[in-house]
């Protein structure tokens, strides 16, 4: 039987093969590092055609996509992977509940992202509960790294999304993201969002230096300016920050999250890859 560490290695030689013709795929910075879309960021337009969704991201420029459920295809793994073949996309990760990694339902997920050729599952959100003192931090960085060992062996990565609430102190100088982060493995994801951070009262820009080599997959979000901001009209330093993540943050693809004006999603994400792709 064919491993899921063996077949991811299969899967991404077949996936480099792809081409999608008239397609320009998106790289940027000296290292041409791939971008990809969060895909809530297209919850309503998923709503109606989940396939279509993937179809655009694709004609956008989107090299790839990280998702955040699968619409009708949650049990059918073999058919999602070859509509991203079809359109010359590749999964960039998951956002997969805390639940789903516990140890009734890890293998499930873990066999999941082999079949759609996906070595990223990123934890999107833990009850701040549990992370409101620093024992319960430091107890959840034990349990997250006892499965960042268990996905290891099989060729995964597992890691943890930021949002504003995790940059608060707890019990002394430091937040629940440093203490689940200094508290965990280097092969444990640094999932920085930038305007999560921001929002939140914390430093993006310092947690990728103090974290070098973790931010694989970092998400890309404007902070401040109109409502509905795209790229360039909030606050963030998106230049900052992507020289940060090629010199210091290892990070191998960048995806874009643009929440905040679902009614133009398709218009608002094109919009925030050109900013980029211009830096």
């Amino acid at each position: 039987m064919i491993s899921r560490r063996h077949f991811l290695k299969a899967s991404s030689a077949c996936a480099a093969l792809l081409t999608c013709p008239k397609i320009v795929r998106a790289g940027v910075g000296s290292r041409n590092i791939p971008v990809g879309i969060q895909l809530y960021s297209f919850r309503e337009q998923a709503k109606v055609d989940f396939t279509a969704t993937l179809q655009k991201a694709a004609e956008i420029g989107f090299s790839g996509v990280e998702f955040a459920g699968y619409g009708p295809f949650a049990e059918k793994p073999a058919e999602l992977r070859k509509i991203l073949d079809s359109y010359g996309l590749k999964a960039f990760g998951t956002h997969t509940g805390f639940n789903l990694v516990q140890p009734d339902m890890l293998k499930k997920t873990m066999d999941f992202h082999a079949m759609i050729g996906c070595k990223y599952i990123i934890i999107p959100w833990i009850d701040p509960k549990i992370l409101s003192t620093k024992e319960a931090c430091l107890k959840t960085a034990e349990q997250l790294s006892k499965i960042s060992e268990t996905v290891q062996k099989e060729g995964l990565y597992i890691g943890y999304h930021a949002h504003g609430g995790d940059f608060s102190k707890v019990d002394g100088p430091l937040s629940a993201w440093e203490l689940l982060f200094d508290n965990t493995p280097k092969s444990f994801i640094h999932q920085i969002d930038l305007g999560n951070c921001l929002g939140g009262g914390g430093d993006p820009f310092k947690m990728i230096e103090r974290y070098p080599g973790r931010s694989l997959t970092v998400h890309l979000k404007e902070h401040g300016g109109p409502e509905g901001a795209v790229f360039g009209q909030g606050t963030v330093d998106f230049k900052r920050a992507l020289t940060l993540c090629e010199k210091i943050g290892g990070t191998t693809c960048y995806i874009i999250e643009h929440e905040s004006n679902p009614a133009k999603a398709y218009e608002s994400a094109k919009a925030c890859l050109d900013y980029i792709k211009k830096i």
